[in-house]
């Protein structure tokens, strides 16, 4: 169990400069851009540590190919291009602050999707988590029809996403190494982000001329990404969906320091409140989920 609250809060650091890092990169590259090179260098460094490992592919044990795909849209590409675009009008700070809806979002995905029992204390977490969405997005008459609500919502669609893909991997990955699962969904949406990258008309080498967009890129790909989704799934897969997602009420502590720092990028007193009050949703509802954790892992032991 110590080694799942490891790579909960190692996982939270990596991750909370990825908003960083698309901040900076959406001044070179488009999100179409952004999402293609992520998963490729993400796909292409697993790829790399699987070879040195001589890891093999035992495609036999996949599950159907449109399932593995789903599994991939809604865990890479399908977020990460929505979260680029939505960086273009909103803080990163922001944005990572209404990315903590995710544990929320999975509990709801598990409670209509996969059967997954509910108690009253997690309703009223959940209650709770939505007063404090409310807040950080500053909804009130005057704010509700305005461009930036349109946008906090669509983050909402990605915590929603990330909630569908955990379940997804949780339920049909489990047995699957989690050095494959994580090369094999990123190089599927690395597949599918060139596609539509080139169709858009999106398409650009500038990660390949320009050092910084390179750096940029490789922070992404290589540590936010290919690294990073290992910790991930290996929460996952020894803990459950749920408690993998927790990384995201930690992430927006540290997004909101690089962005204050490197971004001067505001902190506002209802972004605060609001947060604390998401937090506490989140504690009530998983208050009882200890045992819970520790059951699975032992019987994963994903």
């Amino acid at each position: 169990m110590k080694k799942l609250y490891v790579a909960l809060f190692l996982l939270s650091i990596i991750w909370s400069t990825s908003f960083l890092f698309i901040k900076l990169l959406l001044n070179d590259i488009s999100p179409e851009g952004i999402v293609f090179y992520r998963c490729f260098f993400g796909a292409i460094t697993l790829l790399i540590i699987m070879l040195i490992k001589k890891v093999r592919i035992d495609f036999k044990n996949l599950p159907k190919t449109g399932l593995l795909i789903a599994i991939s849209l809604f865990n890479h590409a399908i977020p990460w291009l929505f979260l680029s675009f939505i960086e273009t009008h909103l803080q990163s700070n922001e944005a990572a602050i209404l990315n903590a809806f995710t544990p929320i979002a999975t509990l709801v995905i598990g409670i209509f999707f996969f059967s997954q029992k509910i108690v009253s204390k997690q309703w009223i977490g959940l209650f709770v988590g939505i007063i404090g969405l409310m807040i950080m997005m500053n909804i009130k008459l005057s704010t509700i029809f305005s461009n930036n609500i349109y946008y906090s919502l669509l983050m909402i669609f990605v915590t929603f996403c990330y909630g569908l893909g955990s379940h997804l991997t949780k339920k049909y990955l489990q047995k699957i190494d989690v050095l494959i699962v994580s090369f094999l969904t990123l190089g599927i949406s690395a597949f599918f982000g060139f596609i539509y990258m080139v169709l858009a008309g999106k398409g650009t080498v500038k990660p390949f001329v320009n050092i910084e967009v390179f750096g940029g890129i490789l922070g992404l790909g290589v540590l936010c990404s290919g690294l990073a989704y290992l910790l991930f799934y290996y929460m996952v897969k020894e803990g459950s969906a749920e408690f993998a997602t927790m990384v995201t009420y930690i992430v927006p502590v540290f997004a909101s320091i690089w962005g204050f720092f490197f971004l001067n990028e505001p902190l506002t007193i209802k972004m605060v409140a609001g947060l604390l009050i998401v937090l506490l949703g989140v504690f009530i509802t998983n208050s009882k989920k200890t045992t819970k954790i520790k059951n699975k892992n032992a019987n994963a032991a994903s």
